[in-house]
């Protein structure tokens, strides 16, 4: 589902010009310059979620400026919200500035002047970005406008659980179908909000279908962090939320598409374990117990109930494929 395009197959002197002329249409109006064009490299994709886009940048640092005769000539009316996952930036807009390096999120107003530049000495630059229409996020703007260019950590809290699912996005939205891109979309969004909100410490402000729908993003991650754990029951998903058991299984009955807590669990353990087999390494039994299974024989007949075949049958054949992959490969080249 990701629009791919890169500057690599320009010639060296017109890569920087392609690359200012794709941010300009695709993103918004903007004035940019980089030390060195003729080393410059670039790469975008797009992945358009009907309610929001996301953008997905690599590149040489460079300065971004928006000014207000760019303003003038082009505005989308958004708010966009970055997640550096490499390199580092510093932002001013709207009489705020900060800097903010990789895991770090941050956030700006198409509608106002803004300046950013990037420290040639911090290497490439690795930026995914949320374009939001203003009309999406349930939040008053004067409240909005105080987090404009502020650094918003992407190590924990809700900055924590948006960065994780737009890696997500990253890895697995291509094995989407299109009718899942729109509610894809919706959880981007109220996970955005509830960040936002949660930095301004306004979260009552949000509606409660939101908030719940947030709060459901957060548990995934908190269960994807701690799938090792064998103790991982609802009643310790529960506990680290600090919301009742009930409470935990009616939030996923009304917006898990039918998983309950348990069911999850075992889910996400079972394509943890799969990941493993799939290369050689860990015994049987050790993958089985780095990803929480109470024992082998437990572990072997929930695989075989979900794919079909014992773990080793899984190994081997993986092991099969990856060995013909290798010599029809080796047969393929001059």
């Amino acid at each position: 589902m990701w629009s791919v395009v890169s500057a690599g197959e320009l010639p060296a002197r017109e890569r920087f010009d392609w690359f200012a002329d794709l941010v300009s249409r695709e993103v918004m109006p903007t004035a940019l310059s980089v030390e060195r064009p003729a080393d410059f490299q670039a790469e975008a994709a797009v992945l358009d979620l009907k309610t929001v886009r996301v953008a997905r940048f690599s590149f040489s640092p460079l300065r971004s400026r928006r000014t207000p005769a760019l303003i003038r000539r082009g505005d989308p009316e958004q708010y966009q919200l970055g997640l550096m996952r490499r390199g580092a930036t510093f932002m001013s807009q709207h009489r705020n500035d900060c800097n903010v390096g990789a895991g770090d999120l941050v956030f700006w107003d198409t509608s106002r002047p803004s300046d950013a530049a990037m420290p040639t000495d911090s290497g490439p630059v690795q930026l995914t970005m949320l374009q939001l229409p203003r009309d999406v996020l349930p939040l008053r703007t004067r409240r909005i406008d105080r987090l404009l260019a502020s650094r918003i950590p992407g190590g924990h809290g809700l900055g924590a659980v948006l960065a994780a699912f737009l890696a997500s996005l990253e890895g697995h939205a291509g094995q989407c179908a299109p009718e899942d891109l729109p509610r894809l979309g919706s959880v981007v969004v109220d996970l955005a909000a509830a960040c936002l909100a949660q930095n301004l410490d306004v979260e009552e402000q949000l509606p409660v279908e939101a908030r719940a729908r947030a709060l459901l993003q957060r548990i995934h991650t908190f269960v994807d962090a701690h799938l090792g754990d064998p103790d991982l029951t609802p009643a310790a998903v529960a506990a680290a939320h600090h919301i009742s058991v009930r409470t935990l299984h009616q939030l996923f009955q009304a917006h898990g598409d039918g998983e309950t807590v348990r069911a999850r669990v075992r889910r996400r353990r079972l394509e943890r374990c799969r990941d493993d087999l799939a290369r050689p390494g860990l015994p049987v039994q050790a993958v089985a117990a780095r990803w929480g299974f109470s024992g082998p024989a437990v572990f072997s007949r929930a695989f075989r109930e979900a794919y079909g075949l014992s773990p080793t049958e899984f190994r081997a054949l993986s092991v099969k494929e990856a060995r013909a992959g290798r010599t029809a490969g080796r047969a393929a080249a001059p």
